[in-house]
Order: C-alpha cells, then sequence, then structure tokens
C-alpha cells in the first residue's frame, strides 16, 4: 500500500520543486552571459511539476521572461509578452517556429529530430496552458 502524502509534505515538496526551477532558470541565464539580479514573484507563474515562468530582471537592466520545469528552460526579452500568460504562448509559438526550423534545415540527425518533436510537444501543451481559463483567473 502506498504511504499516503500529508498536505505539508506536499506543500513542502511544491515549494522545493519551485526553489529548484528558480535556480533552474537564474543558471540558464548565467550560461547565456545573462546575470540575473532579481525576479518579480508577483508577476511569475508556476504549475507544479509541469512548468514554472519567471520575470527576471538581469544586472544590465534588461528584463526577461524565462521558463523552466518539464520543458527546455528558455528566456525572452520581456517586451515579447505583456504578462505570464502571454509569455507561456509567446513560447509556445516560438518553440514551434524552432522545430520547423530544425526539421527544414536539410537532414537533421536523431538527435536534432527528437528535440525538434520535443518542441512541438511542449509547444502544444504550453498552448493548452495558455487557453486554460481556470488557471489564469486564480491565484497561483
Amino acid at each position: 500500500m502506498a504511504e499516503q502524502i500529508t498536505p505539508e509534505q506536499q506543500e513542502q515538496a511544491n515549494s522545493e520543486w519551485v526553489r529548484n526551477q528558480f535556480q533552474k532558470a537564474n543558471q540558464y541565464l548565467a550560461e547565456k552571459g545573462i546575470l540575473p539580479d532579481n525576479v518579480a514573484v508577483s508577476e511569475s507563474r508556476y504549475l507544479t511539476p509541469l512548468m514554472a515562468v519567471w520575470k527576471i530582471s538581469a544586472q544590465n537592466r534588461q528584463q526577461y521572461w524565462v521558463i523552466s520545469g518539464d520543458l527546455p528552460t528558455d528566456h525572452m526579452p520581456l517586451s515579447a509578452a505583456k504578462d505570464a500568460r502571454e509569455a507561456v504562448r509567446a513560447f509556445s509559438l516560438h518553440w514551434q517556429m524552432k522545430a520547423e526550423q530544425i526539421m527544414n534545415s536539410g537532414t537533421p540527425d536523431q538527435t536534432k529530430t527528437d528535440f525538434a518533436n520535443l518542441l512541438v510537444n511542449r509547444a502544444h501543451g504550453l498552448y493548452d496552458l495558455f487557453n486554460n481559463e481556470e488557471l489564469w483567473n486564480s491565484p497561483k
């Protein structure tokens, strides 16, 4: 028989997941040469354990939307979307275009084909999340 998880344990697991995703987003930006300064928590959104969308300010005074979770970590300028919900849609469209570019780039190897398929799959999932009114009308 499976052990029951208490609400406190679930809350702790969710908090740890969010913390890990924030660290993942910051590390990703650092690898891209962008030094994170702070995050606008009230404008960021997360859906444990699927995805987190962070509004992050960098030390160079630029601001970005960063997505992480059970999908490729990615970023875009803040100007690409007015809020976290629109950022989810923008990532979805961007990934579909990126996948199309990969598939149209001659004869992609299996790794690139697999990545393109992952992008399409996650893009469709993101668009479904964007389209789900219940997710966006309630507090995170």
